[in-house]
């Protein structure tokens, strides 16, 4: 997204060498894509050498099921991808089908509302469910949907007493006056008792997930349940919904233009989404793995 100035030279590398990682889990926008959304020749390739090596990739995106076409032809072996800022595993190879699902419940979701109704009148809100998305009829609608539903988000949150209600993935909170980390910032104290709060997006667009769902948090159970210890994870992220998950791995990247929590939260920095700087270090690592064998 590029809230800092783009480094666009070397990486600066953690303290010591970079053992060979089982697991490489990146972020996409800002990060792996460059800023039209494509994946570069160059990045294609590293990613395919890394599974060829075999370190897993892993994609870990805010992204829900529904946008992940872009790299859809890009996962190998195990074809899972984490959505949703962690609400979701899906399974790219067998047509986005959901693995997982860590929901929001509908009460947090109604608490949230009501509190940020409160504390920053004139937000507006949209509702990401397993199926799509619905809004209210003042949220900016991004990516328009012909199938979304609109009304009040109270009316789209009623739970259904006939159980059938699709899980809620993400509830959406827009401001049009707020910068956007004050705004995160106020939220996280209204509302942070009820959901996990974080951003992604350049303008005042929240993401908010089921208490304790985060990147990291389905990352660490993806990695758990393939004997992955954080150590023998390298992660990359360009915005607040990467910290925690940069935070976890044991080795992590900055892109060059990533937001400054999340500079501080990683152990090094790699150069910018548009100079390929995911690709760069992967290169460097399997160099770096190739002269340990020939040693």
């Amino acid at each position: 997204m590029g809230e800092d100035g783009a480094v666009t030279s070397a990486p600066q590398r953690p303290d010591g060498p970079i053992p060979t990682p089982r697991l490489i889990a990146t972020d996409l926008d800002g990060t792996l894509l460059r800023d039209d959304k494509s994946v570069s020749p160059r990045t294609v390739a590293a990613l395919a050498a890394a599974e060829e090596a075999g370190i897993e990739v892993f994609f870990v995106t805010g992204r829900p099921a529904r946008w992940m076409d872009v790299v859809s032809d890009h996962v190998h072996g195990h074809g899972l991808a984490i959505c949703a800022n962690g609400a979701a595993v899906v399974d790219l190879h067998a047509g986005r089908e959901f693995v997982q699902v860590r929901s929001l419940l509908r009460a947090a979701a109604l608490a949230v509302v009501d509190a940020l109704r409160t504390a920053a009148p004139g937000t507006s809100f949209a509702v990401e469910l397993t199926t799509g998305i619905n809004y209210e009829p003042a949220y900016p609608p991004f990516f328009k949907d012909p199938a979304a539903r609109i009304a009040t988000a109270e009316e789209l949150l009623k739970e259904d007493t006939a159980g059938g209600a699709a899980p809620v993935l993400k509830l959406l909170a827009h401001h049009s006056e707020l910068a956007p980390d004050a705004f995160l910032t106020l939220a996280r104290s209204a509302a942070g008792e009820y959901a996990s709060i974080t951003r992604s997006s350049p303008t005042a667009l929240l993401e908010i997930s089921g208490h304790g769902v985060s990147k990291a948090s389905t990352l660490a159970l993806c990695c758990a349940e393939r004997g992955i210890s954080p150590a023998e994870v390298v992660a990359f992220g360009d915005m607040p919904n990467d910290v925690e998950m940069l935070s976890w791995a044991g080795t992590s990247y900055a892109m060059g233009n990533a937001h400054p929590d999340v500079i501080a939260a990683a152990s090094g920095r790699t150069v910018a989404n548009n100079e390929d700087g995911v690709a760069l270090v992967i290169e460097q690592i399997l160099a770096e793995r190739i002269a340990r064998q020939q040693a």
